[in-house]
């Protein structure tokens, strides 16, 4: 995969030039996808507002464009929230190559927190129109991989002692469409979670995939 490193200068002045603008609410992200999954980002201003800094793991939202399972389109102004529950509003814009292959993305999180609870006359500046979106800020890949795990039981709704195969292999479609497979030894972590053993994994993760086909088949 190629790198953004020769767009790094004129990417980093544009950070700043945007947070200067708006002030210190205003976060700026920018990830290499040419990097490791969990080491993704290689700018970053105002990193106060999600906890993160360079070296960090970008999110699950990322995490299903890398995968091809959600659409590369740029999003904008759409509503997420940190681990700590302030609110943010967020744009994520996709760096393409000359191929047009999506290579990193430039990405502004504003944390509207105080003006949600601000009086009704700024509310109606802030949250109209907004949808919430569910993304998750970490500063480690761990905890995006824990969070994925987490969001998928909560879709089974059972524990892993009450699952049966079928909800195992949900569990695993799940989390292969979320794209929690390409973060490192993420496989180990998903066996100790269901109690299954590493073969049994790449078992489930082959009739998911053969479920999938076909159902894409049967539309």
């Amino acid at each position: 995969m190629e790198s953004i490193s020769q767009e790094l200068s004129f990417l980093t002045e544009m950070a700043v030039g945007i947070t200067a603008q708006f002030g210190d609410n205003c976060e700026v992200v920018v990830h290499d996808w040419s990097k490791p999954v969990d080491s993704t980002i290689v700018i970053i201003e105002n990193g106060h507002v999600t906890g993160r800094k360079v070296g960090d793991p970008g999110t699950n939202l990322g995490l299903e464009i890398m995968r091809g399972t959600s659409e590369g389109g740029n999003r904008h102004n759409y509503v997420t929230q940190t681990k700590d529950g302030r609110i943010l509003r967020s744009t994520s814009m996709y760096v393409k190559n000359n191929a047009g292959a999506i290579i990193g993305a430039m990405c502004i999180n504003f944390d509207i927190t105080d003006l949600m609870v601000a009086e009704k006359t700024l509310q109606s500046l802030t949250a109209s129109g907004l949808q919430p979106v569910r993304e998750s800020f970490v500063s480690n890949v761990n905890d995006l991989l824990d969070t994925l795990i987490q969001e998928a039981q909560e879709t089974v709704g059972k524990p892993p002692a009450l699952m049966t195969k079928e909800d195992k292999i949900k569990i695993i479609q799940l989390l292969d469409q979320k794209g929690a497979f390409l973060i490192k030894k993420s496989g180990e972590k998903v066996c100790a979670y269901l109690s299954i053993s590493k073969y049994t994994l790449y078992s489930y993760l082959e009739e998911s995939k053969a479920a999938d086909h076909e159902g894409g088949a049967a539309e």
